[in-house]
């Protein structure tokens, strides 16, 4: 059996929806669990004293990373059936900065806003709020900004291609980047933690 199994015909659009409805349950509730229902545990990574997020996050992905590419090496996944969204750089650049300062300025970032909301947090409610009403806004603004939206194209490109460099390559460069953010963080932690016994 390989995979995309949605691909190979395992199971059909609507079966897809309720898979992807199980998984995203699931992973609500284990952001819940580990605490990144709460906006002031998301905001404590900008100010360096609590690093959580960054650590959880940055396992996840090199774990589905590394998930996906050795199961592509071994011949059980097909990289080339995966979908990728193409890359608009400079809109995708403003775009990620305004979800930043989103992040900073609401505690929240959209999944874990929902993942709140669910729990019954206000702010969170609020915070969702922002969001469909930032959806409905940039969809009656869109024809105006749509030269803008579409700027910069490159395709759907991967790091290792836009690098060219080797897929193995890249995927060592990345585990060893999270190691240094991973070191980086404990230190930043421990660092806020002294200052604030001080004083």
């Amino acid at each position: 059996m390989n995979a995309p199994f949605f691909k190979y015909g395992l199971f059909g659009d609507e079966a897809s929806l309720i898979v992807a409805f199980i998984i995203g349950i699931g992973f609500g509730f284990f952001l819940e669990r580990a605490g990144f229902g709460s906006g002031v545990k998301l905001a404590a990574q900008f100010y360096f004293y609590d690093m959580s997020v960054l650590k959880v996050m940055f396992s996840a992905i090199v774990t589905a990373m590394l998930g996906v590419y050795w199961f592509s090496w071994f011949g059980l996944l097909d990289l080339d059936l995966i979908y990728i969204n193409p890359t608009f750089l400079l809109p995708q650049i403003v775009g990620g900065l305004l979800l930043g300062f989103g992040f900073v300025i609401g505690g929240y970032c959209p999944g874990t806003s929902v993942v709140a909301c669910s729990t019954g947090r206000m702010d969170a409610m609020v915070y969702v709020a922002g969001i469909f009403g930032g959806i409905f806004t940039f969809g009656f603004i869109f024809p105006y900004v749509e030269s803008f939206y579409t700027a910069t194209p490159m395709g759907a490109i991967t790091l290792p291609q836009w690098l060219n460099l080797p897929y193995g390559t890249v995927v060592f460069l990345v585990v060893v980047m999270a190691i240094g953010a991973f070191a980086a963080a404990e230190w930043g932690e421990r660092k806020m933690a002294s200052q604030g016994g001080a004083s």
